[in-house]
């Protein structure tokens, strides 16, 4: 599969803005904001999803013993289990299931074709089982109304919950009257869902064969679990007579007793309920009795349980499943319950829904490893890089799994599969990764950017001056892909540390801070001077050090390594390894004297704080895990601790301000000690509730991504554009704010340093 150009993905993503993005975003939003309200309802949510992350676990680890145990299960109960190694296999099982049950039994209904109703299942959406099933001359209607709906339209899910998303009900009204020329036309979703019940009940009441998925497939006993909102899924599975299950191995668990988190789980994580509208666990094939259609008023009894031959098949999916266990990266991909809450907490999501963050089959931010297990790296290819690593989904995730990774890993195979392209001489050996050949310029460019930021701050002003240059802006966009509207960073000449340096270093700022130490806190702090805070906002970094002094907190500032954070977002994972390392052991000394590290860019801790413990030896990790922080942070503890903060620049206790907490501090826990720092020194911060920015660091200036960026970030900018004053935690924030609202957007450690004024 040929990738996109930058041009006609900036063409596709334009396109799926102006057409389905406001349907997506309503509703995934709203599904995002009912799951946060479920979860924050839920006493022991966090232990819910411990449990449920290690049962899938274990549940993996023994995976071949489960398929053993359920076959065992399911031949005790009378039905048939089939393994498929890939999409034709089980296509084809399936396919000779129908002639297999026609043949014995005849076609129900009234024409000579057999007919299949189905459940929604993404599984059977991975394996394109209707075309399978079409193409064998068999009937298949969906009976989940989003996937009839998309049946009818012959369009493709965009959300693995909710796949006609990206409709809006008007157009599933025009779409029906076309379709099927009501007497009266359908307005409302009461007209149009009264009439999908009454048409699907006919088809199922027909059918020859029922499909379902299964959300959960218990192992020792054979029973598998349909949650649903329809209630459509348990018709299918019980009023043909015969039912095929189809899942993934991976949907197996060991016992009944397993499921219980995972029932609590998927309806939150998936739409914010507290639980689904149906709930089914059947242990096929079922001898529950059946409506007789042809004498619908005759009381169900027990008795009527023997009259039908039920039959029963449960197809376990393998499709690449196998071999993403036995890989360590991808292996968490397996984990995934299919609740949607990935997608429905991204906010490039929220703008282009799955048609552009999605692949063949799967959606979202988990999509990546799916696609990457089950169709190739290829097929992720088309849309990794809208995972911007802003890591909101890992809170949302009902089962730990950590989808920023997974996406970095795979960005990295992308990147390596890659041949070497006739330019790269040009960069080889000249730029200090650790890549091959074949590594995009753009994604090389910014991978790299410490050297650039560096090279760029030694010959400001004259480097901003060129790349401000109509003819260098079109060649940037060109060879980087940097979007000639994006405005660049302005690089100062004199970088933080050396502005340090040059005021007395180290033991100036122990005079400063002793001089102000009123509280006797003893601690010392190195000052990280990530790329940003030392090459293009300095005054940022100032900021932290007179703050720092101010509370009577002796400072340094050290020429340090890259944190690794910008190789990790271009999916360059031994060059983060690198740095990863050298940054840790430049800070070794200071760790071993009882430093703490602050940090001022949250992107830089949060790769400390999680990244590197797939970097580092664990120890390692730890060391800095322990002893790193974030600026607002500190200073909240300091403050804690008796330091006074009458030191610093406050309100009058009512000034209002909008503060924009970023991605990945939010992930850290770490707005809220930034809001009661404000709060103590006397402002009155109100949160923004935007998940992103939309800038999300280089994402912001590809040309591709241009219009995505400023969509997601025009959602924030509206929160806030009323408030005089707009303070934002993060390097991307910042710019993207401050080219919003065409105003300065200060770090919240500017606001508070001595001196400041509103």
């Amino acid at each position: 599969m040929a990738q996109r150009t930058r041009s006609q993905q900036a063409d596709h993503i334009r396109h799926l803005l102006e057409t389905e993005g406001d349907a997506v975003h309503a509703k995934a939003s709203s599904f995002d904001d009912q799951r946060g309200d479920a979860y924050a309802a839920a006493d022991n949510l966090e232990a819910l999803r411990t449990e449920a992350r290690a049962i899938k676990e274990d549940a993996i680890d023994q995976l071949p013993d489960l398929i053993d145990t359920v076959r065992d299960a399911v031949e005790a109960n009378g039905g048939t289990v089939y393994v498929a190694d890939d999409a034709a296999d089980a296509n084809a099982y399936v396919a000779d299931v129908v002639d297999a049950q026609t043949e014995e039994h005849g076609i129900a209904g009234d024409g000579d074709t057999p007919s299949v109703v189905k459940s929604k299942s993404m599984t059977t959406e991975e394996i394109d089982l209707n075309d399978a099933l079409a193409a064998a001359g068999i009937e298949v209607t969906e009976t989940d109304l989003g996937e009839w709906v998309l049946q009818v339209a012959d369009d493709t899910p965009s959300h693995i919950v909710g796949p006609a998303m990206h409709l809006e009900r008007s157009e599933i009204a025009e779409l029906f009257n076309e379709r099927f020329d009501p007497d009266e036309p359908f307005e409302t979703a009461e007209e149009l869902t009264r009439f999908a019940r009454d048409y699907l009940a006919d088809h199922i009441q027909e059918a020859d064969v029922g499909i379902t998925g299964a959300n959960f497939v218990v192992a020792d006993s054979g029973t598998i679990t349909l949650v649903t909102n329809e209630g459509n899924a348990r018709k299918c599975a019980v009023t043909p007579d015969t039912h095929v299950a189809i899942a993934g191995v991976e949907k197996l668990i060991p016992t009944l007793v397993d499921l219980e988190p995972f029932v609590d789980l998927i309806a939150k994580s998936a739409t914010g309920q507290s639980i689904a509208q149906y709930v089914t666990m059947l242990s096929p094939p079922t001898d529950s009795p059946t409506l007789d259609f042809d004498d619908p008023e005759e009381p169900i009894t027990a008795g009527d349980a023997g009259k039908a031959d039920r039959d029963f098949h449960l197809v376990l999916l393998d499709n690449g499943r196998m071999d993403m266990r036995e890989d360590d990266q991808l292996r968490e991909t397996l984990y995934c319950i299919r609740c949607g809450a990935c997608s429905n907490s991204c906010a490039n999501f929220q703008s282009v829904g799955g048609h552009g963050f999605g692949g063949e089959t799967y959606s979202g931010g988990i999509a990546t490893g799916w696609e990457t297990g089950v169709h190739g790296q290829e097929s992720a290819a088309e849309f990794n890089d809208l995972c911007t690593g802003c890591s909101r989904c890992v809170d949302a995730c009902p089962v730990k799994i950590d989808i920023p990774w997974i996406n970095t890993v795979v960005r990295d195979r992308i990147n390596r599969s890659e041949e070497p392209a006739a330019t790269d001489f040009l960069v080889d050996g000249l730029t200090p990764d650790m890549e091959e050949g074949g590594l995009d310029l753009g994604k090389r460019f910014f991978g790299n950017i410490g050297t650039v930021a560096k090279a760029a701050s030694a010959t400001a002003p004259v480097s901003n001056w060129l790349a401000d240059a109509d003819s260098v802006r079109g060649l940037l966009e060109r060879t980087l892909g940097i979007d000639r509207r994006r405005d660049l960073p302005a690089f100062q000449r004199e970088s933080l540390v050396d502005w340090f340096e040059k005021r007395g270093g180290e033991a100036a700022s122990s005079r400063r801070a002793s001089r102000a130490n009123q509280a006797d806190i003893d601690r010392e702090v190195v000052l990280y001077p990530d790329v940003y805070t030392n090459y293009v906002d300095v005054d940022r970094g100032k900021a932290a050090v007179r703050t720092l002094e101010a509370l009577g907190i002796p400072v340094q500032v050290p020429d340090l390594p890259e944190s690794g954070r910008a190789a990790l977002s271009q999916g360059m994972v031994a060059t983060a390894d690198r740095q990863a390392s050298r940054l840790f052991a430049s800070l070794a000394e200071d760790l071993d004297a009882g430093r703490d590290v602050v940090v001022v860019e949250p992107s830089d801790l949060a790769a400390m704080h999680r990244e590197y413990e797939r970097l580092l030896p664990e120890r390692s990790f730890e060391r800095l895990r322990d002893r790193s922080y974030e600026i607002c942070e500190y200073v909240y503890g300091l403050l804690e601790n008796g330091a006074d903060p009458s030191a610093l620049s406050t309100g009058d206790g009512a000034e209002p301000i909008a503060y924009h907490s970023h991605c990945q501090q939010r992930t850290l826990d770490l707005e809220a000690p930034t809001v009661a720092v404000l709060e103590r020194c006397g402002y009155a911060p109100e949160t923004t509730s935007a998940e992103c920015c939309g800038m999300a660091g280089s994402f912001g200036y590809k040309h591709e991504y241009y219009e995505l960026s400023v969509d997601v970030g025009q959602r924030l900018a509206e929160q806030i554009d009323g408030t005089k004053t707009v303070v934002a935690s993060g390097t991307s924030c910042g710019d993207q704010l401050e080219g919003l609202l065409e105003r300065d957007v200060p770090h919240p450690i500017e606001l508070l340093a001595p001196g400041y004024r509103v």
